[in-house]
């Protein structure tokens, strides 16, 4: 009698190239990468030179590496409106200057996450400074916007930081030495310390939920096996966006695409022959309806209708501060003062 063979599924079950913002899966909803090779700073932060050619107010062009989105002297994002979900901003290189309407604000970077519920509603600016003013200031940064199922919709907002140095990190090493660092923002990896806690009412801080968001960096030739997810029903996707080719699970991939993993399986990443860098965005799928309208996200048009109505009567609180691209300063010290007046510093 012949034995049947089995095989092992392979954990790959497709790819798309990477656009901007990045494509997502139930329960992210937005994904955005920045990399801005901004230039020297001039005497008001925002980049020395001419800013002629570029359509300032709405600029997304990247001419000459970089764009001002909607700053008009400071890149970023003035003042704006959110409603029924949470953003995760996990900033790599740069400094952003965050203001809001609960009154809380943040100079963060360098490797810091800023984690914002906006429930029932929050207006909040996102400012790119240019501190120097002798060398280039380059930025990069992801923002992720999670999901808040229909029961947490209009939650009270909450502000989060998130520290560099307060965030668990797995660094192993192959057979052959070659090292992968793992960065966990959010969710459990095995052999890493506890991950820091999420806002109390997000998606993540349900345990079935299974939300990891991992930035992972491995060196030419590593080889690194991500384990299986733990919850059932996990969907998660693995955006390649630094380095040339990835091997994963046998099937070989090239950078510059977000690849869906299967959630049920191990995959072995076999990177190859330079630096490879990926973020990792998994989790249960809420499964509910999503009705969007901008930086509105709720489960039905009515509820969007009523968001507009809201913010055009409330300003979901009123801006607190005189200018709505509020920068905070020449000093480029690392802090956040909470809505209760509580300020926080790295350690």
């Amino acid at each position: 009698m012949t034995t049947p063979m089995t095989t092992t599924p392979s954990p790959v079950l497709g790819a798309l190239p990477l656009g901007f913002p990045w494509a997502t899966q139930d329960p992210f909803l937005f994904c955005a990468y920045h990399d801005d090779a901004y230039p020297k700073g001039n005497a008001s932060m925002g980049p020395q030179g001419s800013l002629a050619g570029r359509d300032i107010g709405q600029d997304f062009s990247r001419k000459d590496g970089w764009s001002m989105y909607h700053g008009e002297t400071v890149p970023g994002f003035p003042a704006h409106p959110h409603r029924g979900f949470e953003t995760v901003t996990v900033v790599r290189k740069g400094l952003i200057d965050h203001s809001d309407s609960l009154g809380a604000k943040a100079r963060f970077g360098q490797g810091d996450a800023q984690w914002v519920t906006a429930g029932q509603g929050i207006v909040h600016s996102e400012m790119f400074p240019l501190l120097d003013s002798e060398r280039e200031n380059p930025l990069e940064l992801f923002q992720i916007w999670l999901n808040l199922p229909a029961k947490n919709k209009m939650v009270p907002p909450h502000f989060t930081m998130l520290w560099s140095a307060d965030m668990p990190r797995l660094v192993t090493h192959d057979e052959a030495g070659r090292q992968t660092d793992v960065l966990t923002v959010a969710g459990q990896l095995e052999g890493a310390d506890a991950p820091l806690p999420p806002p109390p009412d997000s998606w993540a801080a349900q345990p079935e939920a299974d939300v990891a968001i991992w930035t992972i960096r491995m060196a030419p030739g590593a080889r690194w096996t991500l384990p299986a997810a733990k919850g059932h029903g996990t969907r998660r996707t693995l955006y390649f966006f630094k380095g040339a080719s990835v091997t994963i699970g046998g099937t070989a991939v090239q950078s510059s695409n977000a690849i869906e993993l299967r959630g049920d399986v191990a995959a072995e990443l076999v990177n190859g022959d330079v630096e490879g860098e990926f973020l990792l965005l998994q989790g249960k799928p809420i499964a509910e309806p999503v009705a969007q309208y901008g930086p509105f996200v709720m489960n039905t048009q009515a509820e969007i209708m009523q968001a507009m109505q809201d913010y055009r009567r409330t300003q979901f609180g009123g801006w607190p501060f005189g200018d709505s691209a509020p920068n905070h300063g020449r000093d480029p010290k690392r802090f956040a003062v909470h809505p209760d007046g509580r300020e926080e510093v790295p350690a």
